[in-house]
């Protein structure tokens, strides 16, 4: 790929990867020769509250730390066949003046909007500069990672998620369960 191909960015927690975010990162395949997966909340420094979403910034949501989001984000990708079109990047929503080290400012953003977080996120993408692309989303056909945070630590988790990674996924829940994650990945602020 040379830069100037086409290069498009879909940003999310990605807590943990699902069929939706793979979808929305082919979307912007078909119009981009390459896609930064970036994903936010890299860190427990990064998560804030957000009035528009009551629970991104919980360590609940976010079990899982960057290498390990980006191990899983790797199988799934190359499980799509998306592997080599894709870069995985972390991305801090609270720290919009280094965005553009991560994800250069002509890359086109990717959002598709289900709610107002998502609305809320698009508009700090376009105010930064960034080209946008934002898809209407149903409500009522949205995978909700709430959903599969509670069966992975209940059980029947894996018709949840894209099959490539239940392994990647039950090696890192044989290492730390589900119930002791929320300690490692540290209190939101």
């Amino acid at each position: 790929m040379t830069p100037a191909a086409g290069l498009g960015c879909v940003t999310g927690r990605f807590q943990p990867v699902h069929e939706q975010h793979l979808e929305l990162i082919g979307l912007a395949l078909r119009e981009c020769a390459h896609v930064v997966v970036a994903v936010t909340n890299p860190d427990s420094g990064a998560r804030h509250t957000e009035p528009t979403s009551a629970h991104r910034h919980t360590a609940a949501a976010n079990p899982f730390g960057y290498l390990e989001r980006a191990w899983l984000l790797d199988a799934a990708l190359r499980g799509a066949g998306l592997g080599e079109a894709t870069t995985v990047v972390p991305f801090d929503l609270t720290r919009p003046g280094v965005w553009a080290e991560y994800v250069p400012l002509r890359a086109r953003q990717f959002v598709r909007v289900y709610s107002d977080w998502e609305r809320e996120k698009a508009d700090r993408l376009g105010a930064a500069g960034y080209p946008l692309a934002v898809l209407d989303g149903d409500p009522a056909t949205k995978v909700d990672a709430t959903d599969i945070r509670a069966a992975l630590a209940s059980g029947g988790w894996e018709p949840l998620v894209p099959a490539a990674i239940v392994p990647v996924l039950r090696e890192l829940l044989d290492r730390v369960p589900m119930g002791e994650r929320t300690a490692l990945t540290g209190s939101a602020r």
